[in-house]
């Protein structure tokens, strides 16, 4: 039997091949592969900056996770943050123009390399600030992210802040007081307006099907009804996206602002936004907002958004006591309930701010009432589009669970669908919705006439 070739190996120059040169050059090759290299610096992506009149955000998006140190100086105001593992580059000093001058926080900005892999922002001041320095992970789109939040030493009082804009309003106000446009009351109207406080504190609402009130000729508005219009996501938190690029976040900010209005037009109402412009506010938070209003509603506007284009339709939510009253109903309320880790929290005054909102201790008197506020909005909704669900349906939304006010989502499309899509960005069809919920919230109410109230509202 042949025996197999020898292999054999040609001599290096200088010399044969030896197991010790083979060691030796394998050596090398490892020290070669796990020397440690220069640090890289981190590179900023991009920045943003969300003022508001709750508080100012400016966002830095980066490559890696970066640390940094804060703080305030006096006369004149301002707030100094050093970031380390940092160079200058132009998309970061892209942040001086981003600086608008109705910030009602920040002056201006200045941006330097303070020392090196150290960089210097120096934010001049409107006035003190309590600022807020944290870092995000990457979630959904983002990568890491690098926050500063400028909130003002005094929080921002909702009706305070209602009051400066002629937002609230009370019978019995002074002259020159700015209030609502009165309109005839329609017959239902009428009834409402007819109604008197009961005694019994729960449930908030009472049913009046039995009775037969019979209006004076000129009935007087017992109490004020407050209603607080929640527009879904906004500021970091783009909530769905269109085809087209249609941002969820603006157009329910843009149904909310004429539902506004047409809540305005009535001569028994007012109405709070939990937020008016294009920044991001906490669940927890828009919940606290209508409390401290003692509002008597609460509507959260969103436009949905499904894995699949062919889904389409409106609906309406309340909180469910037992599981959501669908496995779509459950996906919808787990993705609407990553807004605060999309939008950005600070995870150590979570806890905090939602202290007083007692997310827990939602009632049923609540859930029923809420019940019939969601089936007289649907049943308006329902005739001028196409539902996705005839019913009202169930899911643990986070913001639908104030204790004490009647809550409810509103899923006014799917903005996933191209067809549906085209028309949320239709200003006709927008007035179409808000006006569609105006008529269930009035419906709502001639059945329901509020209570009195533990304070002067």
């Amino acid at each position: 039997m042949p025996r197999p070739p020898q292999i054999r190996t040609k001599p290096l120059i200088g010399g044969a091949l030896t197991r010790r040169t083979v060691l030796k050059a394998g050596g090398t090759l490892l020290l070669s592969v796990f020397a440690p290299l220069p640090a890289a610096a981190a590179q900023i992506l991009a920045v943003r900056v969300w003022p508001a009149a709750d508080y100012t955000r400016v966002t830095l998006e980066n490559d890696s996770n970066l640390k940094a140190t804060h703080f305030t100086v006096p006369d004149p105001e301002r707030l100094v943050v050093d970031i380390e593992g940092l160079e200058l580059n132009p998309t970061l000093k892209g942040l001086v123009a981003k600086i608008q001058s109705g910030d009602p926080y920040i002056k201006q900005v200045r941006v330097g390399q303070n020392r090196p892999n150290v960089v210097r922002l120096v934010f001049d001041l409107k006035e003190p600030i309590r600022p807020q320095v944290f870092a995000l992970a990457p979630v959904g789109e983002y990568k890491h992210r690098l926050i500063f939040d400028l909130y003002p030493v005094k929080p921002v009082d909702p009706i305070a802040q209602m009051i400066e804009k002629g937002e609230w309003s009370r019978p019995g106000a002074p002259a020159g007081t700015p209030a609502p446009p009165a309109l005839p009351p329609t017959a239902p109207e009428a009834a409402v307006l007819a109604a008197r406080p009961e005694p019994k504190p729960e449930p908030r609402t009472a049913e009046i099907a039995k009775a037969d009130p019979k209006p004076p000729a000129q009935a007087s508005v017992a109490r004020l009804i407050t209603i607080a219009i929640d527009p879904g996501h906004g500021g970091e938190d783009p909530g769905a996206v269109g085809s087209r690029g249609t941002l969820e976040k603006d157009i329910v900010l843009a149904i909310a602002k004429r539902l506004k209005a047409k809540i305005e037009q009535q001569p028994n109402m007012r109405v709070m936004l939990t937020r008016d412009g294009d920044y991001f506010v906490p669940l927890g938070v828009r919940v606290e907002k209508a409390r401290q209003v003692q509002a008597d509603l609460f509507v959260s506007l969103h436009a949905d958004a499904f894995i699949k284009p062919s889904a389409r339709g409106s609906s309406v939510f309340v909180l469910s006591e037992k599981g959501a009253s669908s496995t779509a109903a459950r996906w919808l309320a787990d993705k609407e309930n990553l807004a605060d880790a999309i939008g950005g929290i600070n995870i150590k005054v979570r806890d905090q701010q939602l202290a007083g909102v007692l997310l827990d201790l939602s009632t049923t008197a609540q859930i029923n009432d809420s019940l019939k506020l969601g089936k007289a909005v649907l049943s308006e909704i329902g005739g001028i589009a196409r539902l996705h669900k005839s019913h009202v349906e169930h899911a643990g939304f986070a913001v639908l669970k104030a204790p004490d006010i009647p809550s409810i989502l509103i899923e006014t499309a799917f903005i996933s669908n191209p067809e549906e899509e085209a028309k949320l960005r239709d200003n006709g069809y927008q007035d179409q919705i808000a006006s569609a919920v105006m008529k269930g919230i009035k419906h709502y109410f001639a059945r329901n006439p509020p209570l009195a109230k533990g304070r002067s509202s």
